[in-house]
């Protein structure tokens, strides 16, 4: 049975044999991919994680090629023989040049026929996908993607152990707190009516251990958020996660712009370093959206006091009533239709503008608005507009004008904003530290509520808390948010103070962070740090659409697992000893 073993053992991957193998005797294992019976000769493309190998079964071993007669698609084959060089080299096909020649073939299992072919590009819809999702991890894309995952987690892990970071992992089951999403609870058997949470975030939990003396800290880590459905989001997720002492947020620009050269070297690409800084207020003006696709060059301005000398009715009445103007050029596009100009301005409706003003320089000055010619000048020469460049403008409120004319500019046609080894990073800096919640009807923070504000920002919490900004950041790659963080509050009080401004009582203050309170009273260090989505960067890296292409068992849009049907209904039992009754 040993010498049976050792004889059937693997001594290359089908994807790694090439011609400097030829003459060599090999054991290959994987899947049939395909089969070709021309009567005399039977031909077997095999599959492994490494990729194809053709194989070839000849008429002079009858016994032989009857067996091979009898497979089929995804059957797991063993094949021994000896690689030759092919009559006619297959280019498509890193082994094309090779193949091999079958001496003898043991099959380990037989298959059932696919719901559908492995194969790329995928042959089936999503849903059949991940129902059988151990079918579409055969394909050889997303078996690249799922060892580019496992490549850029090295590279992390590699990247942060040099550079001084210990991984520490933190618990899985902790407690539900008021900020964020919706918590995934857990309820505790021993204690009937208590439950765990499921963290969003190690955030509390990674700040203590910079309150432990541990001044850099890493962790790739599993959160969940119990969000309402959209469209690539997933209930569970994994994020890099980074917390360090003694710090500016310039130190951590530092590491992580090394971490992301590091992690884009993988797909051959080099950064250009340092990222661009931008803050908040700048990008919302120029781009109308605090995640800028910066392959896009188009830009927003503000042409309200150049706007207030100009004739229009409608201008007037909207600067009456506290409106602005912005204004985007976009050079040589003055050939665009009457009706291409329309559905712009009904995009710009569906984002709650009133509508979209339109002028275009082609031999004269035209305009969906009425103005002198001098007039016209006066606009052109505050946008820096040509001849033959096209005039956006929207006259309403500052915010739904840069949102309307920010989400024209996100989805203009571009060259440079399909390609996808084109990569601009960008920090975005200086958010605001809270926001109004409709929803809530009360103040929430923008990012979390251990975020430290500017200190030059403190004194307006208590009367002006909007005004305040956050020493928040953003890491923004082509119109993608793949990482966010701050410096954090190292002083209690600050962090009561904080917790009162956002509405929480005193109990509830004491309820749900009390611990983390007292251990900022126990000497703790200034620190900050950041989260990076690795799902996003897996797929920017990998070059797909959506994070469900690289995550080996993801959840539909609607949060289910088709694959195990979860979730799933449980016995009555179960429910008796957690204390619980269904409504």
């Amino acid at each position: 049975m040993a010498e049976e073993r050792s004889h059937w053992k693997r001594t290359h991957y089908c994807g790694e044999l090439r011609s400097g193998n030829v003459g060599q005797d090999v054991v290959v294992m994987g899947w049939v991919h395909k089969s070709r019976d021309m009567g005399n000769l039977v031909f077997i493309d095999l599959r492994d994680r490494e990729g194809l190998v053709q194989i070839i079964f000849r008429s002079d071993k009858a016994a032989l090629i009857e067996e091979a007669k009898k497979l089929h698609a995804e059957y797991v084959v063993g094949v021994r023989g000896t690689v030759r060089r092919r009559e006619a080299e297959n280019k498509d096909l890193a082994t094309g040049e090779i193949e091999v020649e079958a001496k003898e073939l043991r099959l380990f299992a037989a298959s059932k026929i696919p719901p559908f072919a492995v194969a790329d590009p995928p042959q089936a819809s999503e849903e059949l996908r991940f129902k059988h999702r151990y079918l579409d991890l055969r394909r050889p894309a997303m078996q690249r993607n799922i060892r580019l995952r496992h490549e850029a987690a090295l590279r992390v892990r590699n990247f942060l152990s040099g550079n001084g970071f210990f991984e520490i992992e933190t618990p899985f089951m902790t407690k539900s707190t008021p900020e964020g999403a919706r918590d995934y609870l857990v309820p505790s058997r021993i204690y009937k009516g208590c439950f765990y949470a499921l963290p969003q975030s190690p955030q509390i939990l990674k700040q203590t251990l910079m309150i432990s003396g541990f001044d850099r800290y890493f962790q790739i880590v599993r959160c969940f958020r119990d969000e309402d459905l959209r469209a690539d989001r997933q209930p569970e997720f994994t994020q890099i996660d980074i917390e360090m002492s003694f710090i500016d947020r310039e130190d951590l620009f530092v590491v992580i712009e090394g971490l992301m050269a590091s992690m884009f070297e993988l797909i051959g690409e080099k950064l250009t370093l340092p990222f661009p800084r931008l803050s908040y207020t700048e990008t919302m003006e120029k781009y109308g959206s605090d995640k800028p696709d910066l392959r896009i060059q188009l830009e927003m301005k503000d042409l309200t006091a150049a706007g207030k000398d100009l004739s229009s009715e409608l201008l007037k009445n909207n600067f009456a009533a506290g409106g602005e103007l912005k204004g985007m050029l976009v050079p040589g596009a003055s050939s665009l239709s009457r009706g291409q100009l329309d559905k712009l301005g009904e995009k710009a409706k569906s984002f709650g503008a009133k509508g979209l003003i339109w002028i275009k320089k082609q031999d004269g000055f035209k305009s969906s608005l009425k103005l002198a010619e001098s007039e016209f000048e006066s606009i052109w020469k505050a946008l820096g507009g040509g001849e033959g460049d096209l005039a956006l403008l929207i006259a309403d409120k500052k915010e739904t004008g840069l949102k309307a004319l920010g989400e024209i500019r996100r989805t203009w046609p571009q060259e440079k904003a399909g390609n996808k080894r084109d990569f601009r990073f960008a920090w975005v800096t200086d958010f605001p530290l809270m926001e109004w919640s409709e929803e809530e009807g009360r103040l929430v923070s923008m990012h979390h509520p251990f975020t430290s504000p500017l200190e030059e920002d403190i004194g307006l919490l208590e009367k002006e808390p909007a005004r305040v900004r956050a020493k928040a950041y953003d890491l923004v790659l082509n119109g993608i948010e793949v990482g966010g963080g701050s410096i954090r509050i190292h002083d209690m009080e600050l962090q009561r103070k904080i917790f009162g401004v956002l509405g929480l009582s005193a109990k509830e203050t004491e309820e749900k962070f009390g611990f983390f309170l007292e251990a900022l009273t126990y000497g703790t260090p200034p620190h900050g740090g950041i989260a990076l989505g690795f799902d996003r960067l897996v797929m920017i890296l990998a070059g797909e659409e959506s994070i469900r292409e690289v995550i080996p068992f993801p959840k539909t849009t609607s949060a289910l697992c088709l694959l195990t049907n979860s979730p799933s209904e449980v016995s009555d039992r179960q429910l008796a000893e957690l204390g619980l009754k269904l409504k």
